[in-house]
């Protein structure tokens, strides 16, 4: 179990995946603005309409983690939830595609990731 990484990283997008879950409900925010938005990150691959090379840089940017951490320190140090919860419902996204091996993108094919080639 210790020497598959593969299997060690999705069960830790799994626990990070659970954790922005738990904060998002210990902190009462909507579920219909989670089932709205938890899917909003994928709009970053329309990049891949114009070129590969655009198209992963824009993934990546949608798919970084510093993205909605920052937004979650904005959203608490400024007072308002909102750009909290969007920012946890942006990490949990990322977790949850991480936990099945969609990983930061490669500029050459979409299906080149940081996790794996996906087949």
């Amino acid at each position: 179990m210790l020497t598959r990484p593969a299997w060690l990283l999705r069960v830790e997008e799994a626990c990070l995946l659970s954790g922005a879950v738990w904060f998002y409900a210990h902190l009462h925010f909507s579920w219909w603005l989670f089932a709205v938005l938890f899917f909003t990150p994928d709009l970053f691959m329309l990049g891949y309409l114009v070129n590969p090379r655009l198209g992963s840089a824009a993934y990546n940017f949608g798919h970084a983690r510093f993205v909605p951490l920052a937004l979650l320190a904005a959203g608490y140090w400024s007072g308002h939830p909102a750009m909290s919860a969007v920012a946890l419902i942006w990490f949990a996204h990322i977790a949850f595609d991480r936990v099945f091996g969609y990983g930061l993108k490669y500029p050459t094919f979409f299906k080149d990731t940081h996790l794996q080639h996906i087949g």
